[in-house]
């Protein structure tokens, strides 16, 4: 998940969309919404064989569930054949891209924030509130919030899966077994620079945020009651370039005393769970959203890791609650209510979301969440109870990124990487990426 290809962007450029989502259809709440029994038969009033594809990213473990409960949906709609598509991120992105320009996304895509107005703003996305509104998207037990992160134009173009918020996970054993500080949800920056050179000294190293600096930079700016965009989305949202020049000062820092890993390692990893450093034992520490830790944390048997805010100060302005990912339906999908059905049955089955256990986030259906606070294992407990402290320690998310986003995160990665192997200095890179940066958000309202 570190970077976005080529592929992504020259697709955006030519002006059709590339998008990171997922949808699918779900049945009405009377026929296993609520996660009881029904039979077959009685699954769904139409007869007639329908087809679906559904297409999500993620690590082995995603894949397996989600086919699971694929199967579990057939099962009790045996008019619906389901067809799966799906790949680690990057692979995602360029069996997708293609799909997009020809016409041809699958009906059911998952979807990220990131991506949501590009997706929309050309019409790729399907309006769900028509099924909301009938009863096949049962919302009944999702909050406002959390449905409010689908929308765009007023329109409900992706379903919420859960909520996420950003995390460290910190490897306690390890660094009890190294006498390394472990730092409360309190801590600061600084002691996120002291913790990576005690690390270094023996031999470990820290989670850096390599490609993410599209997560990581706004989260900075937040902190400091800045935003990377402007309310109306058509320029950047800070004008005073010195938060960029601190914020990769700092980053710089880091790479060159050795506290994250080299750009030429990261470049070789697709982003999934069993590429981790701390799996792989080389780190004590990493970055990302509360869903990503499970993948990580039933990795490591053998010790137990643990989930801390991010360094502030101004942690509670930086954190916010974000959808973790979403089911869109395509709005060239022929089977549109279908496809928000599956949707219903994925966020509201009881029995499907025992296989699901909030991995693609805490659900967002009040309901599903209070049963399966039993049945949760010690990691999805630490995410679940993580979610909820961050309920109350954090401040509203902002809009979801505006068109032509996709190319300044490329631009902010590339950027970075100059910074790094000492091509352009700190300050110029600031200078490029602001200037750049409103240049590419002006073309994208024309």
């Amino acid at each position: 998940m570190k970077k976005v290809l080529n592929a992504v962007l020259m697709f955006s450029l030519i002006g059709s969309l590339i998008g990171c989502s997922g949808g699918g259809a779900a049945e009405p709440p009377a026929n296993g919404g609520t996660g009881t029994e029904t039979p077959p038969a009685a699954a769904s009033d139409s007869k007639d064989p329908v087809k679906l594809r559904i297409a999500w990213w993620g690590g082995q473990s995603r894949h397996d569930y989600t086919l699971k409960v694929i199967e579990m949906y057939e099962s009790q709609n045996p008019h619906v054949t389901i067809e799966p598509e799906y790949a680690p991120f990057d692979d995602y992105w360029k069996k997708l891209a293609p799909q997009a320009v020809a016409g041809g996304l699958p009906d059911i895509i998952q979807m990220d924030i990131s991506y949501l107005n590009q997706y929309a703003g050309r019409n790729q996305l399907a309006d769900l509130k028509p099924f909301t509104e009938s009863g096949e998207l049962d919302v009944a037990d999702v909050s406002e919030n959390a449905l409010s992160g689908g929308e765009v134009n007023g329109k409900l173009v992706a379903m919420n899966l859960g909520v996420n918020a950003l995390q460290t996970t910190f490897d306690v054993e390890t660094m009890k077994k190294n006498g390394i500080d472990i730092p409360t949800k309190e801590w600061t920056w600084d002691d996120m620079d002291k913790m990576g050179a005690q690390a270094k000294e023996k031999g470990l190293q820290i989670g850096g945020f390599a490609y993410r600096h599209d997560v990581f930079f706004p989260y900075y700016l937040r902190t400091i009651g800045q935003k990377m965009y402007s309310a109306d989305g058509k320029t950047i949202g800070y004008s005073d370039d010195q938060p960029f020049i601190d914020y990769f000062t700092r980053y710089q820092k880091w790479y060159d005393n050795g506290y994250i890993l080299s750009l030429d390692k990261e470049a070789q990893k697709k982003g999934v769970a069993e590429e981790d450093e701390i799996v792989l034992g080389n780190s004590i520490s990493g970055t990302g959203w509360s869903n990503q830790f499970l993948a990580v944390a039933n990795l490591v048997t053998d010790r137990s890791l643990e989930l801390n805010p991010m360094p502030g100060p101004g942690t509670k302005d930086g954190l916010f609650l974000k959808p973790s990912m979403y089911f869109s339906v395509t709005e060239t999908s022929k089977h549109k209510e279908e496809a928000a059905k599956f949707i219903s049955f994925f966020i509201n089955d009881i029995e499907a979301n025992k296989l699901i256990k909030g991995e693609r986030g805490v659900p967002v259906s009040a309901k599903v969440k209070e049963a399966l606070k039993p049945l949760l294992s010690e990691n999805e407990a630490k995410i679940f109870d993580y979610v909820t402290w961050a309920e109350a320690n954090s401040t509203p998310g902002d809009p979801p990124n505006p068109i032509g986003a996709v190319e300044i995160e490329k631009l902010l990665r590339d950027l970075s990487e100059r910074i790094l192997f000492k091509k352009i200095s700190i300050e110029d890179a600031a200078a490029e990426f602001r200037k750049e940066a409103n240049a590419i958000l002006a073309r994208s309202q024309q």
